[in-house]
């Protein structure tokens, strides 16, 4: 009948062995076969590393880990995903890991993983802290910018605000007043008054649309809107361009300023992505990023007839303003934002779940994407229609 052994006894005995006695004299003097002791080394020896010891079964398990590791890297190089991040993307990943209290990586360890030049990633860490710094000055400033021009019921023009921030111990040049005015679409009332107010007289007279949200084919009628959402303790602005045809978002993006420049870079994308539609009618309300000298004679450049809906009258753009009750309803307020990256990133998300996935009731239950697609097939059946006055 065989011997059962305590797992206690087997250590102890493979510790003498450790220290030098021979297996030999262990199993004269213990009574067990050589053979015996053999198996006990195989599974209590102990392997010394420079970092711990293991057990041969503990270090089968690692040595299986690490095995299973390198064919998981070897098939993700392989994919060629990590060439197709861009390397911004990168480095903002990098960063966030790095920046991580008690992080457990190198330097070395961290651009290896992703790819990314040491030397990169060390230029990308200390010019964001400069540029933190500067973008810090510059929103402070922006801020002291439009407090003046507000304060005095937007008559003061780049110079006086120059002199009235100069009194309260801030030194800047008229130049960068003056481009801090433009960025915030400031204009003083006093140089083009009764240009503005012939403007807005015409612009009211310029709703092409009437509440009829319909389109007979893609890139006829774009529709667009800008929303605010809080995150931490600022807040960001999100614009979209919608087409009315198919209800599909064709352009978005994300500030944290509600700038001319917000809504002028969307648009260029769009009508960059969308082929350079002509003959296109483009409405929003009467936002001053909508009815700015810049965008305006942006979408002349381009040959775009440009509408508005009227003063304090949401409905007539109720397509847009539709879309962004959604993103709130199914997105914004379902989630916890801790940076203006995550906020992005629930955008994109959601446009592409709401292009792609979403089904639409106005479109007959077909996504935006679907119902464009079928129209540029030719199968677009006959008694389809968009003719809903809001998104559903």
């Amino acid at each position: 009948m065989s011997t059962k052994y305590s797992a206690e006894f087997k250590k102890k005995t493979i510790q003498r062995y450790e220290k030098g006695v021979s297996i030999k004299i262990l199993s004269q003097e213990l009574g067990v076969s050589q053979s015996t002791i053999y198996q006990w080394r195989k599974q209590y020896c102990s392997i010394q590393t420079p970092n711990r010891t293991y057990t041969p079964a503990e270090f089968d398990a690692v040595t299986r880990r690490l095995t299973k590791l390198e064919h998981e890297m070897e098939i993700i190089k392989a994919s060629g995903y990590l060439s197709r991040v861009p390397l911004q993307e990168k480095l903002v990943t990098l960063e966030g890991i790095y920046k991580q209290e008690n992080n457990p990586y190198s330097v070395y360890e961290l651009c290896e993983a992703l790819d990314v030049a040491r030397g990169t990633f060390y230029n990308h860490i200390f010019r964001r802290a400069d540029r933190s710094k500067r973008e810090k000055e510059q929103q402070e400033l922006m801020l002291k910018v439009q407090q003046i021009f507000d304060d005095n019921q937007q008559r003061f023009g780049a110079e006086k605000i120059r002199t009235v921030l100069a009194q309260n111990g801030v030194r800047v040049s008229v130049k960068r007043v003056s481009a801090i005015m433009q960025e915030l679409n400031l204009r003083s009332i006093r140089t083009d008054a009764k240009k503005q107010y012939k403007k807005r007289q015409q612009y009211a007279k310029r709703n092409l649309l009437e509440r009829e949200f319909t389109a007979e084919h893609p890139n006829q009628i774009w529709v667009s809107d800008i929303t605010y959402f809080k995150v931490n303790n600022y807040w960001v602005y999100f614009c979209m361009i919608l087409d009315l045809y198919s209800r599909k978002i064709v352009g978005y993006k994300v500030s944290r300023n509600a700038s001319t420049n917000l809504v002028t870079t969307t648009f260029r994308n769009a009508y960059q992505e969308r082929g350079k539609p002509r003959n296109l009618t483009f409405h929003s309300d009467r936002g001053t990023q909508y009815t700015s000298a810049a965008f305006t004679k942006l979408l002349q450049k381009y040959g775009v007839k440009q509408s508005f809906s009227a003063t304090g009258r949401p409905h007539d753009n109720a397509v847009a303003e539709s879309f962004f009750a959604t993103f709130k309803k199914e997105e914004a307020y379902r989630r916890e934002y801790t940076s203006e990256r995550s906020f992005c990133k629930s955008v994109e998300q959601f446009v592409r779940y709401y292009n792609e996935v979403r089904p639409h009731q106005t479109l007959k239950y077909q996504t935006p994407q679907a119902f464009e697609e079928k129209y540029y097939a030719g199968t677009i059946e006959n008694d389809c229609s968009n003719s809903d006055t809001a998104q559903k």
